[in-house]
């Protein structure tokens, strides 16, 4: 064996950075419809939550004005639609109806450095627009905090999971439509029950142990930490997502190679 091939690594930053700069390529192509909806959909939903149930129904919730609570639980909703959503969808298209993932592989990459390329750029975007949420609020009259600049890391992390899910999720389904049951057997319920729009501690016992192990609920809980200030069961709650993220990565992983190498 050469001194070359024992160098070499696992996961090649050349490989994995090249896949990237083809996503980055077409994101080029799209980015502005993009981040009008991401801007424009926190703000529809504060004024119908924050300033409509706000205003009307709800005063505060936890002593935290309500606009303010949606508006950092929002960063949560943000993540997951930008991250699952466009895994699933954006894998089953590029390997079933494009065979991008073929033309790639036939280069020097393995599915390894493949699944790991977009999983790192889906999280990449959705880290950044999973903030926007939480600058919308800002304007609407949230107090900017030291802690909100750990926000971006949060979630860049819980989208990091949930990309690893969606690829999961297209290596698995036969059919583009099976994706209806993903989303209303997974992706809605966590979307529900993660604390955005109301606390979970007025659940019932049992949902409230399935809520505590929402990503998506973890996340709620380290935004509203940065906001508001951190607690020391944050630290137990991150340790969490980064679990999460490996564990779906390594899932990813597993599913595509059975999908890829048939």
């Amino acid at each position: 064996m050469s001194a070359e091939a024992k160098t070499m690594r696992r996961l090649e930053p050349a490989a994995i950075k090249g896949v990237m700069s083809r996503e980055v390529a077409n994101f080029r192509t799209y980015w502005k419809g993009t981040t009008f909806s991401s801007v424009l959909e926190p703000i529809v939903y504060l004024l119908a939550f924050g300033l409509g149930l706000g205003a009307t129904l709800v005063d505060e919730v936890a002593g935290i004005p309500y606009i303010e609570f949606v508006g950092t639980g929002m960063v949560a909703t943000a993540v997951i639609f930008s991250s699952a959503l466009p895994s699933m969808f954006g894998t089953f298209v590029k390997h079933r109806f494009q065979n991008t993932y073929e033309a790639i592989l036939a280069a020097p990459v393995d599915i390894e450095e493949l699944v790991s390329a977009e999983m790192l750029w889906i999280a990449i975007r959705s880290g950044f627009y999973g903030c926007f949420p939480l600058l919308v609020t800002i304007g609407f009259g949230l107090d900017p905090a030291p802690g909100m600049l750990l926000v971006p890391l949060f979630c860049f992390v819980t989208a990091l999971g949930f990309a690893g899910f969606g690829v999961a999720m297209a290596a698995t389904v036969a059919k583009i439509d099976q994706f209806n049951y993903v989303t209303a057997l997974f992706i809605t319920p966590l979307f529900l029950v993660a604390g955005t729009f109301f606390p979970i501690d007025g659940l019932p016992e049992g949902f409230q142990i399935v809520a505590q192990a929402n990503p998506l609920h973890q996340l709620v809980e380290l935004v509203r930490g940065g906001a508001f200030g951190f607690e020391p069961v944050d630290i137990a709650r991150f340790a969490f997502l980064v679990a999460f993220a490996f564990a779906m990565w390594r899932v990813a992983v597993s599913r595509m190679a059975k999908r890829l190498i048939d």
